[in-house]
């Protein structure tokens, strides 16, 4: 899988957003500790942007910019043969073809500091973009390294919740991740952004309370009762 393949299964800017938000949900649910999270969500970025993010602790990562220009992904795999310094250049740059086609109302997020390293080289292995009228994701024209295990741009692990958004993928991930059984039933509730009840809550983490949650769901903007 690539970032081509991706492109062709991802749903439309707010079917994704509320995808997003539901992961974030489920996160804040299971891992009460913020920086133990593997998705987030913040419905407050900036004054008319919005970020969901996934970050798995081991250099990758992928952010997903909303705004009125539509949605920029961008997706990082640090083990990719794509990545800017795979080569071992002595002037890291992205992938040709992953950024050179990024409309330029989306060329701010190509050079935004937060997804870049401290040198200003962008932290990019996959990119994705979609204006509000498209009717398809699109990507870059690429021409993809030999690579044995078929994801050269590491899209297949990094987007993988965002290819599968079943109930039965996220509960088979987050029982693998955080090592314990996972409600689906819950699941399925916060990935349809049903308002959380107590039940569903302790389903999910017994040692969470609603209240617990409050500034989370405030950040999420996941809805309320």
């Amino acid at each position: 899988m690539t970032v081509h393949d991706v492109a062709r299964v991802l749903p439309g800017i707010e079917e994704l957003r509320d995808h997003c938000r539901g992961l974030a949900v489920l996160e804040a649910v299971l891992s009460p500790e913020w920086e133990d999270r593997y998705y987030s969500f913040d419905a407050r970025w900036s004054e008319n942007e919005q970020m969901a993010s996934m970050r798995d602790g081991q250099g990758d990562a992928y952010a997903i910019v909303f705004s009125p220009a539509g949605a920029y992904i961008r997706g990082f795999s640090h083990e990719s043969p794509m990545s800017p310094w795979a080569s071992m250049d002595k002037d890291p740059k992205p992938w040709p073809g992953v950024l050179d086609s990024v409309p330029d109302l989306f060329r701010p997020y190509v050079e935004e500091p937060a997804f870049s390293d401290e040198d200003g080289v962008a932290l990019v292995t996959a990119c994705l973009w979609r204006e509000p009228t498209d009717t398809a994701w699109r990507a870059g024209t690429i021409d993809f390294p030999n690579w044995g295990d078929g994801e050269p741009d590491g899209s297949e692990r990094i987007f993988e919740l965002l290819v599968d958004r079943s109930a039965e993928a996220y509960a088979e991930w987050a029982s693998d991740y955080y090592e314990t059984p996972v409600d689906l039933a819950a699941v399925r509730h916060v990935l349809a952004l049903r308002p959380l009840t107590p039940e569903v809550v302790a389903a999910l983490n017994p040692e969470v309370a609603p209240a617990d949650l409050a500034e989370d769901i405030a950040e999420i903007g996941y809805p309320t009762a």
